[in-house]
Parts: structure tokens; C-alpha cells; sequence
């Protein structure tokens, strides 16, 4: 499925007590990534019928990664059934190739105005073809 990429450079607000990449900002940077992908890829009509909410969130982090680190995000969605989506995030130190932090989301597809869950379309799955 067609992925989003994106570049960033851990910032001093990134970092926890131990001076690694506090957890809390990984799980921001999942969330941010993922709406990017989203808002990048859907039409403006598509996005002023929907949103997406999380469900669940699995983060296995894998290697820690400090100060000025260059991290490379990556997203794509693995799977979607009914009004669910999974979503795969992937981080990795962009000079090393070290594997930071892999999430698999699980999203559901809400219609804006009542808030209640909708089947993904095939529309909306042809988006992340």
C-alpha cells in the first residue's frame, strides 16, 4: 500500500530524564504522522465527512534515540475491514538504519457529524493504494 514518508531531527523538548526520546513524544509523532497521511492524501470533501479515531495503540521501541538524532518516519496502512484500520509506524535512525520504534494502530472511520462509526469506502481504500 502507498506509504507517507517524513524527515525530522530530535529537538531538546524531545528528550526525557534520561536524555533519550521521551515515550510520550513517540506516541505524538505516531499520531502526527499519521494525520499527515491522511490529511496529504484525502480530499478536502473526504476530510470534511470523516475522521479517524484511535482504538489502540501496540509501540515496541527498540532503540533509544538522543539529541540530534535524524529520525526517518514511516506509515502505511497494513489492513482495514469494515469501519477499522491498521496503521503501521515505523522510526528509524535515518544515518544508521537503526530501528527505533515500530507501532501498529488500530483506527476506526467516524462520520463528522454524528460520530458514529462507517465502513471505510472503497474510495477512502483506494487513497492508500
Amino acid at each position: 500500500m502507498a506509504g507517507y514518508t517524513k524527515e525530522l531531527l530530535v529537538a531538546p523538548d524531545d528528550l526525557d530524564d534520561l536524555n533519550h526520546v521521551n515515550n510520550v513524544r513517540y506516541v505524538q509523532w505516531i499520531q502526527d504522522i499519521s494525520k499527515e497521511h491522511w490529511q496529504t492524501k484525502a480530499s478536502e470533501q473526504i476530510q470534511e465527512e470523516y475522521i479517524w479515531v484511535v482504538l489502540t495503540h501496540y509501540i515496541e521501541y527498540k532503540s533509544a534515540a538522543v539529541l540530534n538524532d535524524p529520525i526517518t518516519l514511516e506509515t502505511h496502512i497494513a489492513s482495514s475491514s469494515g469501519a477499522k484500520c491498521t496503521r503501521i509506524v515505523e522510526m528509524v535512525h535515518s544515518e544508521t538504519k537503526t530501528l527505533l520504534v515500530r507501532s501498529s494502530t488500530e483506527w476506526c472511520l467516524l462520520h463528522r457529524n454524528s460520530l458514529r462509526p462507517t465502513r471505510i469506502s472503497d474510495e477512502i481504500k483506494a487513497i492508500f493504494i
